[in-house]
């Protein structure tokens, strides 16, 4: 097996691509809950929503929910993919 020869250079590349790395994880983590489940009113503030909206997206299928014992439950990821799902692009 060969030796590798590290430089100053090849530490100082590899630290700006880590640091780039934390910061991209750092802005795509920021505002997200960190639980898995997430209640009704939750939702309606994620989503500046009334109790009405939210319920008419369960009511149509657009917004999976759990139900146990009266209290409803939303999954983060679900709803984040129904806003990408949802997303529209301006068009040139």
């Amino acid at each position: 097996m060969g030796a590798t020869i590290i430089t100053s250079e090849d530490l100082m590349e590899f630290k700006i691509e880590l640091l780039e790395d934390i910061k991209e994880l750092l802005q795509n983590q920021k505002g997200q809950p960190q639980k898995k489940w997430i209640k009704s009113n939750e939702v309606r503030e994620l989503l500046s929503i009334s109790p009405g909206t939210l319920q008419n997206l369960r009511i149509n299928g657009t917004l999976p929910y759990t139900k146990i014992g009266g209290v409803l439950f939303y999954e983060y990821h679900e709803i984040m993919e129904v806003l990408e799902k949802n997303k529209v692009t301006n068009r040139i």
